[in-house]
């Protein structure tokens, strides 16, 4: 029926098998290996390739050879397919009846599926990317645990419908798989097919047949596990993806397998098992296998091995039928048979149907007879032993198996070993062997001798023994390769004797002879069957009592050895086997043992320990005592209290004193790297975030579902301000509306998720930031999630939510990543690019405070320095009566988890603790020192404050079953006490709130002053000062912040198993404190123990201490590393506890009071941060108490919580070390016998809260955690720092090097990033673009900073900075100036009295006289210019600015960007894109070059200009032919009406503001057409042809690339006349009057950014009353009403007001005015041919045109009801223009003075062309030439056709010399001075004598060469009048070569 075993073991065949599988790994770099056994037993399978299913290209043809046939010798038995029936068809992947059965075909197809049926996918070898759908009768399936499937076959076609197949042989005929071996259901029916969201069939999980896990794919080579015992999943849900292929688990060896044969067939068995690489001794492929294991480094697949729970073969007995394998099948099931582990390979897995102990363990790979494991093994041994297979074959396990545990970690360990690592690759290293089997296992040895009784084996600490060991022997040959890399022959290898099979049994008993028997070596003959036997055999005669570890050793084959290690110590036995659980596993071991009433022999234990008898009848027997006794004391003492509260008559507490609020210095530093960090991902040229677009910022927190955690980031959203900064809400806010902002990640998260989705998609304007907090909880894959723990919603919900594709490809939301532990987040497949890693800066850089705050951050390295500090009781310690009480216990009990144990003891410690200090002193002896000291401290502290504040206590338990335990005990123990009133038990669980007696609530309200009835604390920071016992379960913590009143931190119940870094981290995180650094400290007798070298400099100046605490301190207390106090157990803290309380006595008397109410006002309270912030609860924030604080050093002092403000400086250390329990433990006799001693009088106004804030919590921790701790590898780090970093990932090689001491966080980013791979079941590891830059995110950040420090205090603070920003971007600032010179318009026919009329009257408008002054403001400092009713006062003018103020102080404005701006290269928005060429129909940057010549008379020579002109803009043009000559640009009729576009071409000459200039004038122009040339210099139109491809650029001639603004204007004019002249020529011939052809253009500033329009309401014609408004509108709305201005053509000139928000009525009054326009002119060519603009000019060109064309007779007219906003940029324009000295090393400043020089002189030369020269020197030095005109407005300076600047205190009158022009009439005028510049020929002498000059006025004349300059004195006639001096003459500072301008300056006589 196909369902037959077949094969028999040979070794030709094996040898065979194995070949082709080196072969297949050899030849394909995603091909990983397949486990030889897989091919050689039963059926072959291939495994999911991928998370995504995606299928890879397998040897399947190779694998299907591999299942045996009938022959002895393994030949291969090729299968004869019957032939098909005539006429069928025969194509593979249709069925006979031809139709289409591949799953891409009919994936989306409706297929029917009869009941009872499933879709499953079969695998035909020919179509290897394919799944052919099948419907199979799901009887013949298999369960979830591989058993139960029908014998037999029953199926239907999906083809054809072809129904009732009942021979598999049948039905793959039919479906024509084409077969060479026979066909087994087994063997092709590979997946379940399931249906996708989309409804659309995709390949689901594989079929669970049995015996599949021996097919399965091996673990990736050189990855190890991260030790012997780390949790292998240690987070939470993470608990259970069945099976996955990880490092430590080898899957194809995993467990089950036998050799069927004995051992000595198999010479090569040791190299066929390494997953990926083999074991080069017997290998031939060694070498390049070596080579290749790291860079064919396979991933394990997401779906991982499968597993087989039935016999390997048939004849085998042990094997029994229920036992599961290890990992349980493809389908998730909420029984007890789940997943195995992700690390390690042991197989502990509940008995099927069970929800017993989960302790079924199999063998490894097995071999050889099998041995039986005793029936009473664990009664006898007291512990389970845990074997390690080591090298070579396992042997078979039968009997009591549930009695030991084996896992294969040591072997992975070993094979990662063996593989080189990539970084000796590039040495050619051939020679380079990896270390040996038998160094590796003497080497385990060594490790293991030197191990002490109390410690357990690391397997890092072994990888990094045999990576010192191989790098040591490898030296020589290193090094030669290092010096001489490209020899063409390596040399010879070192020629030390290698270590023989032979000798090894020897020399490893010789290593263990020297451990007092804790190693012993059995050296067996045969095979590890007979030495595990022997092992068996002394355990059960106790002859290993005293042993630790049982190293087993079988050398005789060949070559080759066989070991395993067996570890049969109780203790580390004990540890080990339960590191192998899965967090889900250990929480079901413990509800098993609690539920089965398993732990009820521990009660009695317990109760036989009191020699009074039970405890609770000692309980009893005291309560009843007492209970008269208790009740009246308690009443009165509530009195007293309530008497104290008030503060009427005793001196209230003043620790609850009111702290500002503020964001402290450090989180302002983080917001503003995040916001940094933002900003550079949009100036990125990827463009994947464009914030220009964004108007608004909105978020969504999402945490993990801890009620605490999620109402504690409610707070703090909702003070922080942040909702109203960012306009989402408005006051008053309520909370459901804050509850909007934060998400918790449960069951109904995905409704609000879905809603932010939506949110972010209707709003594309806002930027949504999505804060992932706590980041590093639940990375688990969502693909993995779905399919196998659907029994933990919660997992894999990160995944599902925030990698889900809309959030991925959302153009508008950042997400951000906020952790204390990122390391899961950096592995190679990581999403977050390293340049978007922000990681919480260093306090001290070089012993620098680079952030004062007056709070000392307290973290894990502060925690370790306290420990090496050299006083006697540090911050960290451990419970060493506790912790020999538990290890006694644990051998007594050795069926029940030691964290059982554990808390059964600490709580009947607390128990009798709290009834010795209660009155019953006989308990003492039945608690520990420790305990004890916490509990007095807990009762007393509240008594010795006035309003009866206390302290907390923290009592970690993870496994909430057993806290709910501890819970009851306690709160029974309390009960029978009566001290219900005294302290406060609370059960901190994750999913539910906080619930606190009513009593306890009215202490908080009394307070906090809290009014509300109904309120009661929902944090833990709102228990501030409440004393208690905080029993704190979940498997990990969620952020949850601890208040300040935390003093004792009890993680002794931590799993101290589970060894990893973040697990450790995130526990001893609870204890991270604030500590105040400027509380005095009294300087007492006894004063030593505070006295630490705090002051002494940094000795390190790295980022970290201790990696992972980045940030916390990077100061060492001392450079020299002290002896650790020898007194960190309780032997020495009862002593000190002792002489503490005698101690109290003397030094409570020297008491100081506390700061000053102001120095306490001035350390804010907590604001933001979850994690910070240490709150007292809300109304606290609200309100301070007065008083006085008294401060003690002695007595139960309180630790203070990380507070918001901190300060950070040198002095806090003194706090740091204060001996914890010296200050706080009281000795039992003082306390508890006598409590009305004057101790305690003496305490009476000590507050525990007030003393808080000057040391940290003491922490307790499990041995075996302390160990680990303060151990430190050879980096001098913590051996914490070197562990896996987190439970979802693995090291991709033993090779790595260690951390370093000096690494900073980004460093040790990025060795995570290079040294670990995300497990399958992370959510990364789809990600496979390892280390490409492309398959980072690019809107994802990642923010790291040590526990409880402010980070969402930072991350809120971001929000807000980002949001002004995004607002900022949507302002600019625009000059907001008043116009000049208001004060000097006088007579009233000047102004323009029809104020309604839309447009000029041209009859009223020419009668209008032309205002000479100029208003503009950017001219304050330019010279007036005079006409002639003008009687202007000196003091009319203000005085002139400096040159450096010129630009720096005009006053702008903040406006927001309508929507009709015009915007720079920064602005993308969709409607633009198409506008900036962004265009379908155009090729990006496509554009031609076009040459247009035209020949200009006053230059004598023809001007060669060049037009850019893209393909999109061509119709704008003439060409003479598509392609051809450009002819002319396209101009319209005067008489065209048409709305849709704008009539005048814009010019817009700019230099220096290709990124900055405004030229997007889309939105300006509200979309009309409009033609639009950009005027640059030649060398720069490179760049602004790369920014604004799709623009028209008209590029000026070489010889203006030095040239003002001036050259552009006159070359843009000259060219649209040129370009009428051609029109109307082009026009005429088609019938149009040249007079129609449209003579405007415009031209405008590049800084001119909106435009308004002022509406008047006019209450009558004349009336002075009128009301006026400006409003935003759009620049095709003003042209095209200045456009539509009947007789347009009349006018030469008409501009727009320049805005300023102090514009007043009279201003707008008069629509009209007839004056100076500037910024944005619109000019007629036609009527202004003949007057030019000055080529030459840099600074004033437009003043001078408007004078030259006023002068002209022709009408210049500005509409002042339209003005035009002109934006400040910093750069380009007249900036760009900078004077420096020619001379390269001159590093002085020129000034203007140095501007012109005496021709023929020594002077510097400028490099700056001459014409800018002389504005300059005129602008800041005129009064050297006219010194009569200084001042003297009434006697301007007379300056003939041309108006220059000569300051603001110089007036000027303009003069045209042309014929018919109109001047002012100067009869009555007296000049001052004389000003010719460059006169031509209309100025001659007979012209000059019409003015009259004052006497000693001054004349310059100004011309382009001496010789011209003497000629234009003679011409003139000027001596005549002027007297002249040689040393009058001066010229430019320029070279001759650069052609300065001459000038001569003379005297009037």
């Amino acid at each position: 029926m196909g369902n037959s075993y077949a094969g028999q073991l040979k070794a030709t065949r094996f040898e065979e098998v194995l070949h082709d599988s080196i072969e297949a790994s050899l030849r394909s770099n995603n091909l990983v290996p397949r486990p030889v056994f897989s091919q050689l037993y039963l059926e072959a399978e291939q495994q999911l390739s991928s998370l995504e299913g995606g299928s890879r290209v397998d040897n399947e043809e190779e694998e299907e050879e591999g299942e045996g046939g009938p022959e002895p010798n393994g030949a291969p038995n090729p299968y004869q397919l019957p032939p098909a029936p005539e006429g069928c068809c025969t194509t593979e992947g249709f069925c006979q009846a031809g139709k289409d059965l591949r799953l891409v075909s009919i994936s989306s197809e409706p297929i029917d599926v009869p009941a009872g049926f499933l879709l499953v996918g079969a695998k035909s070898p020919s179509l290897q990317d394919h799944l052919l759908v099948c419907a199979v009768d799901k009887r013949f399936l298999p369960d979830d645990n591989g058993h139960n499937a029908l014998l037999g076959f029953s199926g239907n076609c999906v083809g054809c419908g072809k129904k009732g197949f009942c021979y598999f042989t049948d039905f793959s005929n039919h479906i024509n798989l084409r077969l060479t071996t026979q066909p087994k259901k087994q063997k092709h029916l590979k997946y379940y097919l399931v249906r996708n969201a989309q409804g659309t069939l995709t390949k689901g999980p594989l079929i669970c047949w049995k015996g599949s896990e021996f097919r399965s794919r091996p673990a990736s080579a050189g990855i190890c596990s991260s030790s012997l015992f780390p949790p292998l999943e240690s987070s939470g849900s993470l608990a259970a993806f069945p099976s996955e292929s990880v490092p430590g688990t080898n899957p194809g060896v995993l467990m089950g397998a036998q050799q069927a044969g004995p051992a000595s067939d198999h010479p090569s068995l040791t190299s066929a098992l390494g997953p990926a690489v083999f074991n080069g001794k017997d290998s031939p492929k060694h070498q390049q296998l070596a080579k290749n294991s790291l860079s064919a480094l396979p991933r394990p697949s997401a779906l991982g091995i499968l597993s087989n729970s039935g016999p390997p073969k048939k004849r085998h007995k042990g094997w029994s039928p229920e036992s599961p394998s290890a990992a349980d099948g493809t389908c998730p099931q909420g029984g007890g048979n789940r997943a195995k582990y992700e690390s390690a390979g042991v197989s502990c897995v509940p008995q099927a149907g069970l929800v017993g102990p989960a302790s079924v363990s199999f063998p490894v790979v097995a071999s050889g007879e099998p041995v039986s494991v005793p029936d009473n093994l664990l009664k006898i041994c007291e512990a389970k032993p845990v074997i390690f297979k080591g090298h070579g074959n396992f042997p078979y396990l039968c009997g009591n198996l549930s009695d030991v545990v084996v896992s294969p970690l040591l072997y992975t360990c070993y094979q990662n070993s063996q593989s080189i690592s990539r970084a000796y690759e590039q040495y050619g290293a051939s020679t380079i062997q990896p270390i040996s089997e038998e160094m590796q296992l003497l080497l385990t040895v060594y490790y293991l001798v030197q191990l002490a009784a109390d410690q357990v084996p690391l397997m890092e600490d072994l990888e990094q023994i045999f990576l010192r060991s191989w790098r040591e022997s490898h030296l020589t040959e290193i090094r030669q390769y290092q010096q001489a890399p490209a020899q063409p022959h390596p040399p010879v290898p070192s020629t030390a004797a290698p270590v023989t099979p032979a000798q090894l049994p020897w020399l490893a008993g010789l290593a263990a002879s020297s451990c007092n028997d804790s190693v012993h070596v059995i050296e067996c003959a045969y095979s590890l069957a007979e030495g595990l036997s022997e092992m068996f055999r002394l355990l059960i005669e106790g002859k290993l009592a005293k042993t630790n570890y049982v190293v087993i050793i079988c050398a005789c084959r060949n070559a080759a050895i066989d070991s395993c290690i067996a570890v049969t110590g109780k203790y580390q036995a004990r540890i080990l086997s339960e590191s192998l659980l899965s967090p889900a596993e250990y929480q079901r071991e413990v509800h098993y043992e609690l539920v089965t009433g398993k732990v009820d022999s521990l009660g009695a234990f317990f109760s036989t320990l009191c020699p009074e008898g039970d405890i609770d009848i000692l309980l009893d027997k005291f309560h009843q005592e007492n209970q008269g006794h208790v009740s009246s004391a308690r009443t009165a003492a509530s009195v007293t209290q309530a008497a104290g509260l008030d503060g009427s008559r005793i001196p209230v507490c003043t620790s609850c004193h009111l702290e500002p609020r503020g964001v402290r210095p450090f989180q302002l530093a983080v917001a503003q790297k995040l916001l940094s960090h933002v900003c550079s991902i949009a100036d990125s040229s990827s463009q994947n975030l464009d914030l220009g677009s964004f108007e608004k910022v909105d978020f969504l927190i999402c945490i993990p579902p801890s009620e605490v955690t999620y109402q504690q980031t409610l707070f703090h959203v909702w003070h922080s301000g942040v909702l109203l900064e960012l306009g989402l809400e408005k006051e008053p806010m309520t909370k459901q509306r804050v509850e909007q902002y934060v998400l918790k990640l449960d069951a109904e998260a995905q409704t609000k998720f879905k809603a932010f989705l939506q949110n972010s998609f209707q709003n594309p304007h806002t930027l949504f930031v999505l804060i992932h907090d706590h980041a590093h909880w639940d990375l688990v894959s969502s693909a993995v999630h779905n399919l196998y723990s659907q029994s933990d919603p919660p997992a894999g919900l990160v995944d599902r939510l925030l990698n889900c594709r809309e959030v991925k490809e959302a153009p508008n939301i950042v997400t951000l990543h906020v952790t204390s532990f990122p390391y899961a987040l950096q592995t190679q497949h990581t999403l977050i690019s390293p340049y978007n890693e922000i990681h919480w800066p260093v306090s001290y850089s070089n012993g620098v405070d680079l952030y004062h705050e007056n709070k000392k951050y307290f973290g894990l390295s502060e925690f370790i320095e306290s420990t090496l500090s050299g006083h006697s009781l540090p911050l960290l310690r451990y419970d060493s009566s506790f912790e020999a009480m538990v290890t006694a216990l644990g051998k007594r009990f050795p069926r029940l988890h030691s964290a059982v144990i554990r808390t059964f003891v600490l709580v009947q410690h607390y128990a009798a603790a709290m009834m010795a200090v209660s009155g019953l002193p006989q308990m003492k002896n039945h608690t520990s020192v420790e305990t004890l000291e916490i509990t007095q401290n807990l009762l007393n502290a509240p008594k010795q404050c006035p309003c009866g504040h206390g302290l907390m206590v923290l009592l970690r338990v993870p496994c909430s079953p057993l806290a709910a335990v501890a819970y009851e005990r306690l709160a029974h123990v309390r009960a029978r006490l009566a001290l219900e009133d005294h302290f406060e038990i609370i059960l901190g669980n994750p999913s539910s709130g906080i619930t606190v007696g009513k009593h306890f609530v009215k202490q908080l309200k009394m307070w906090q002053k809290i009014e509300d009835a109904e309120w009661r604390p929902q944090t833990y920071l709102e228990l501030e000062g409440l004393p208690c016992i905080l029993i704190f379960s979940g498997m990990d913590p969620h952020g949850e912040s601890l208040p300040r009143s935390l003093r004792y931190c009890d993680l002794r119940l931590i799993n101290s198993s589970c060894l990893v870094r973040t697990a450790l981290e995130q526990e001893l995180g609870l204890a991270a404190y604030f500590v105040s650094s400027e509380i005095p400290l009294e300087k007492g007798a006894k004063n030593e123990a505070l006295e630490s070298d705090g002051e002494k400099p940094s000795s390190t100046d790295n980022e970290d201490e201790e990696p992972g605490t980045e940030g916390s301190t990077s100061e060492k207390r001392s450079p020299v590393k002290r002896e650790r106090s020898c007194s960190h157990d309780s032997a020495s803290s009862s002593l000190s506890s002792k002489a503490s309380s005698s101690a109290l006595c003397s030094e409570t008397l020297a008491q100081v009071p506390g700061p000053p109410q102001g120095e306490q006002a001035r350390s804010p309270l907590p604001c933001g941060p979850a994690e910070e912030a240490k709150a007292t609860g809300e109304k606290q924030w609200l309100r301070a108490s007065q008083g006085a604080t008294v401060i003690s050093r002695h007595g139960p002092v309180l630790t203070p919580q990380p507070d918001c403000s901190l300060r950070t400086s040198q002095r806090s250390l003194q706090v740091s070390v204060t001996s914890s329990s010296q200050l706080s433990s009281l000795g039992a006799t003082s306390m508890s016998t006598a409590p009305a001693t004057g101790t305690l009088v003496l305490q009476a106004s000590q507050c525990s809260v007030t003393k808080a804030c000057r040391q940290p919590p003491t922490v307790f921790l499990p041995k075996l955690v302390y160990d680990v701790l303060l151990s430190t590898d050879s980096s001098g780090l913590p051996k914490a720092a070197s562990l896996l970093p987190a439970p979802s990932v693995m090291w991709t090689s033993s090779f790595r090097p260690l951390l370093s001491k000096t690494m900073t966080s980004t460093e040790q980013s990025l060795y995570y990033r290079q040294w670990t791979v995300p497990r399958p079941s992370h959510m990364d590891y789809g990600n496979r673009a390892e280390g490409r830059v492309d398959s980072f995110h690019p809107r994802r950040l990642l923010l790291s900073g040590p526990p409880q420090i402010g980070k969402t205090g930072a991350y809120l603070q971001f929000l807000s900075i980002l949001s002004r920003m995004l607002v900022r971007l949507t302002e600019v600032d625009v000059y907001d100036e008043e116009e000049i010179n208001i004060s000097l318009r006088e007579e009233s026919d000047w102004h323009y009295l029809q104020l309604s009329d839309p447009w000029p009257d041209l009859e009223l408008f020419q009668k209008m006289p032309f205002d000479y002054i100029i208003h503009d403001p950017k001219y304050e400092d330019a010279s007036l210019i005079c006409a002639h009713h003008q009687s202007i006062k000196s003091e009319d003018r203000g005085l002139s600015r400096k040159p450096e103020e010129l630009y720096v102080r005009r006053q702008t404005a903040r406006m927001r960007l309508s929507k009709y701006a015009a915007y720079n290269t920064y602005h993308h928005c969709e409607q633009c894109h198409q506008y900036m060429g962004f265009h379908p129909r155009y090729q990006l940057y496509e554009s031609t070059l076009h040459a247009f010549a035209f020949s200009y008379s006053m230059l004598g020579e023809e001007i060669q200009l060049h037009f850019i002109i893209p393909k999109s803009k061509e119709h704008h043009f003439v060409f003479s032919q598509p392609g051809g000559q450009l002819e002319s640009m396209r101009l319209p009729l005067v008489t065209d009406k048409s709305h849709e576009y704008i009539k005048s071409p814009t010019f817009t000459p700019t230099t220096g503001r290709h990124e900055h200039g405004l030229f997007n004038l889309y939105h300006a122009m509200d979309g009309a057409s409009h033609l639009h040339v950009l005027v640059v210099k030649e060398y720069e139109m490179a760049i602004y042809k790369k920014y604004w491809p799709n623009h028209i650029m008209l590029v000026l001639p070489s010889i203006f690339n030095s040239a003002g603004v001036g050259a552009a204007h006159f070359l843009i004019k000259e060219l649209s006349y040129h370009n009428l002249e051609l029109e109307r020529n082009r026009q005429e011939e088609l019938g149009i009057k040249p007079q129609d052809i449209w003579p405007f253009i415009v031209i405008s500033d590049d800084s001119c950014v909106m435009w308004n329009v002022v509406d008047v309401d006019c209450a009558g014609e004349r009336s002075r009353e009128f009301s006026w408004s400006e409003r935003n509108v759009s620049l095709k709305h003003i042209m095209q009403h200045i456009e539509a201005s009947p007789n347009i053509t009349r006018y030469a000139l008409l501009g727009l007001r320049k805005w300023a928000s102090k514009t007043r009525g009279g201003q707008v009054r008069e629509p009209f005015s007839r004056c100076h326009v500037h910024d944005f002119i619109i000019l007629n060519v036609d009527l202004t041919q003949n007057v030019q603009y000055n080529q030459n000019r840099f600074t004033c060109d437009d003043v001078d045109f408007n004078l030259r064309v006023h002068s002209a007779g022709l009408l210049l007219c500005r509409f002042n009801r339209f003005s035009v906003m002109k934006k400040q940029i910093a750069v380009g324009g007249h900036r760009s223009f900078h004077i420096t000295s020619k001379v390269s090393d001159s590093s002085a400043a020129v000034v203007p003075a140095q501007y012109i020089c005496a021709p023929d002189s020594k002077h510097t030369f400028l490099a700056a062309p001459a014409q800018l020269l002389l504005e300059k020197f005129l602008q800041y030095h005129s009064q050297r030439f006219f010194p009569l005109s200084l001042k003297n407005h009434s006697h301007p300076v007379l300056s003939v056709d041309c108006y220059l600047n000569l300051g603001s205190q110089i007036s000027v009158c303009y003069v045209s010399s042309r014929p018919h022009s109109l001047n002012i009439s100067c009869s009555d005028l007296m000049f001052s001075g004389l000003l010719l510049y460059l006169c031509d020929s209309f100025v001659g002498a007979s012209f000059l004598k019409k003015f009259h000059f004052l006497k000693g006025a001054t004349l310059c004349v100004i011309c382009q060469d001496r010789n011209s300059l003497r000629q234009t004195v003679v011409r003139l006639e000027l001596e005549d009048e002027w007297q002249f001096r040689l040393r009058d003459e001066f010229q430019t500072a320029n070279a001759k070569e650069d052609r300065p301008l001459f000038f001569l300056t003379g005297r009037h006589i």
